[in-house]
């Protein structure tokens, strides 16, 4: 949520930037209203008890005629408070509905436009010229299958589609990018963490996901239940209704899960291949801190993701999301994209966001300062792996002609010294 004291002070930077996001700017206003009229029932609420406490003092020294107008008054009284307490209560409600509905302030560096207008902030490696070098590229899928690594046809036969099985090679090779990312976290201060796949509606709504992004959330109804997409929910929500010592801040998390997404609206998208998939592994950076720090923190993990992706030796690049192509929760975002040969073109496979004070209030997580001064944190996530996607650039930007793939020398610790993937016989 939003700081509502910033929103009764400068309603117009809420409006500009629900208009940037292409969100609902009457929605700031109806929730003016509603604040206000929550805070004038308050007001009158407080008044009439008020009055009924000294009400109470008055009546046992009253007699004849105006003991009698006392007790009328207060009879009349109880209804009154009785219906400022309603009218506040429903007041409270409806504030408290829309202001859930509101997106996050977008950061005022972050570029304004639709999904198209990003920026590109810099691109790392040159992609391979394979026309120069004699051969056409394969694609991952046909890479996959030459290396005993994918297998799409069981994948859907089992689970329908956009689904797979990595055998082999590559379910070593997810391990492999696992193990490494960890490793690269922990060394830089992350406590690993093993995450839930399942949680509660509080969770999944706190950190934003029942907005925009709901028709994309599995939901088990006889368990009320969400499956996470990314492990960002339940980091998110691990300190929930918690106030932390802003000396222990930062606290840097390393979530290893499952990650589930329905990919509604994404119809004719992606289909071949585990690009665009409905269940993959991710291991996701989170970052408590306070709000001052926050955007200094932003650019480190952005740095974490850059590390890893040069390990790799994969081409990318880095782009500023725009206004309209932010999640709710984020007021700004990074993503890298990895070069993939065979649709000439870079596709994500990192993300990270600045979520500054929303989520906090959202899962009522603060700090305290200074001994007894307490207020909301910061929050931040970013991708170091979304495993897929990260073997789709290693397998294509690696291969040679016979279909065997070069593995990174970053990687091959975790492959067991492994230099190269071998096509299978």
């Amino acid at each position: 949520m939003i700081d509502l004291r910033l929103l009764r002070e400068d309603p117009d930077r809420v409006r500009a930037s629900q208009r940037a996001r292409g969100e609902d700017v009457d929605l700031v206003d109806a929730l003016l209203s509603a604040d206000e009229r929550r805070r004038s029932s308050g007001s009158r609420y407080d008044e009439l008890r008020n009055e009924q406490k000294t009400l109470g003092k008055q009546i046992p020294k009253a007699q004849g005629d105006e003991k009698a107008a006392l007790l009328q008054r207060t009879k009349v009284l109880a209804d009154e408070v009785k219906a400022a307490d309603a009218e506040q209560g429903a007041a409270k409600e409806e504030a408290d509905q829309l202001v859930r509905r509101l997106a996050n302030l977008i950061d005022p560096a972050a570029p304004i436009g639709g999904e198209e207008d990003f920026v590109t902030l810099e691109e790392i490696g040159t992609p391979r010229d394979f026309a120069a070098e004699g051969f056409e590229p394969r694609d991952h899928v046909e890479l996959g299958q030459i290396l005993g690594a994918i297998d799409m046809e069981r994948g859907a036969k089992v689970a329908g589609s956009r689904s797979y099985y990595l055998t082999g090679v590559g379910a070593l090779l997810e391990l492999a990018l696992v193990n490494m990312a960890i490793n690269q976290a922990t060394a830089a201060g992350f406590t690993p963490m093993i995450t839930p796949a399942l949680v509660r509606p509080a969770a999944m709504d706190g950190t934003g996901f029942l907005g925009q992004a709901a028709e994309n959330v599995y939901y088990l109804e006889d368990d009320e239940r969400y499956l996470v997409g990314t492990s960002e929910v339940p980091l998110a929500a691990y300190h929930m209704d918690e106030i932390i010592d802003a000396d222990k801040l930062p606290l840097r998390y390393a979530g290893y899960s499952s990650c589930f997404r329905r990919e509604a609206g994404t119809y004719g998208k992606d289909t071949r291949g585990i690009i665009r998939v409905h269940q993959f592994e991710k291991v996701e950076m989170f970052v408590f801190t306070t709000p001052e720090e926050a955007e200094a923190e932003h650019r480190r993990l952005l740095q974490w993701e850059k590390d890893f992706l040069n390990a790799l030796d994969l081409p990318y690049r880095v782009i500023d999301l725009a206004s309209g192509d932010l999640g709710a929760s984020a007021a700004r975002k990074f993503d890298i994209e990895a070069w993939v040969p065979t649709q000439g073109k870079y596709r994500e496979v990192t993300s990270t966001s600045n979520c500054t004070e929303y989520q906090a209030r959202r899962l009522s997580i603060r700090m305290r300062e200074d001994g007894n001064k307490v207020r909301p944190l910061a929050t931040l996530n970013g991708t170091l792996v979304a495993v897929p996607r990260v073997i789709v650039a290693i397998l294509e930007n690696h291969q040679q002609a016979d279909g065997s793939v070069v593995v990174p020398e970053a990687l091959r610790p975790y492959l067991g010294g492994r230099t190269v993937l071998e096509p299978v016989k």
